[in-house]
């Protein structure tokens, strides 16, 4: 469950609302593109912008139209100890298979913050829990250290998703804790990087467009075959990069419209449409290859 190329979903929006019917197109188009996992409502899903009630429904509807046909990990996490307890409990209750847990942003915890923010997650809950360290989100760096500690105390932590953009993330833990630890890229362009040291995977934005090749480069990084899994990652370099050329999931939402897997481009505010420039420089990549004409 918790290696491989696991998608980032974005949520469908229409007239407001989340679009059920693209959801469930979403959620199958990825069972038959061989991804691994499907992670919901987390950054690229702009569950920062979902209301409690949206939160939980996309979280239920996922569980609903996989059908047990791949794991839903739902992106619970919160800057509150109390509301990161209520969406984890949710999420179990409803038969998610794991949580994605957020270090909790703008309030700028202590490491013994971070500590005892998951330390009440985990004591409170059963399910499987990733950590999501992304500094440049949230305004805090959760130190190896840190996490080696919490995934000594608690076995319902099984992993991190490491988006610091430092390679060195990666052998930093393993170092602390083992090579068994699941650590997830949270950058497409790194990926193939971190597994080469030990990463088992990557939360991908890229792969809400290219499940195949995403989920293809991480199988052949993990059989060891970097040769070939290097071709891939050259292809797809440009759009890894395009993919951020402004805000995600601004382009990655804006590419997933264009190649007609959702029926609206619809995105919440503060997020708004691409820059027509940037909008070219996205289409320019789509087009060499050869997903849109």
């Amino acid at each position: 469950m918790f290696k491989g190329s696991i998608v980032a979903l974005i949520t469908p929006f229409k007239n407001g609302k989340i679009d059920k019917n693209s959801l469930k197109k979403l959620i199958n188009f990825h069972i038959e593109n061989e991804t691994d996992a499907i992670v919901i409502a987390g950054t690229t899903g702009e569950s920062a912008t979902l209301t409690y009630e949206e939160h939980e429904e996309v979280i239920a509807l996922a569980v609903e139209y996989a059908e047990k046909r791949i794991p839903i990990i739902a992106g619970t996490g919160a800057n509150s100890t109390h509301e990161a307890i209520m969406l984890t409990k949710f999420a179990e209750k409803v038969g998610a298979d794991a949580s994605l847990q957020v270090m909790p942003y703008y309030n700028k915890p202590t490491q013994e913050g971070l500590y005892q923010h998951f330390k009440a997650i985990c004591e409170e809950t059963n399910i499987p829990i990733i950590l999501y360290n992304i500094p440049s989100r949230t305004g805090v760096d959760m130190l190896p250290e840190t996490f080696a500690r919490l995934y000594s105390d608690f076995p319902n932590i099984v992993g991190m998703k490491e988006a610091t953009g430092n390679v060195a993330r990666v052998s930093d833990t393993i170092s602390l804790v083992g090579e068994e630890v699941v650590i997830l890229s949270g950058d497409d362009a790194l990926t193939l990087p971190m597994m080469a040291v030990g990463a088992k995977g990557v939360i991908s934005v890229a792969n809400n467009i290219v499940p195949k090749e995403v989920s293809q480069m991480c199988k052949l990084a993990l059989e060891g075959d970097f040769v070939k899994a290097r071709e891939i990652h050259n292809r797809l370099y440009k759009l890894f990069k395009v993919l951020f050329v402004e805000t995600n999931p601004i382009p990655v939402k804006t590419a997933a419209y264009l190649m007609g897997l959702i029926e609206d481009i619809e995105m919440r505010l503060p997020l708004y449409y691409m820059n027509k420039q940037n909008e070219e420089k996205l289409k320019e990549v789509l087009k060499e290859l050869n997903l849109i004409t």
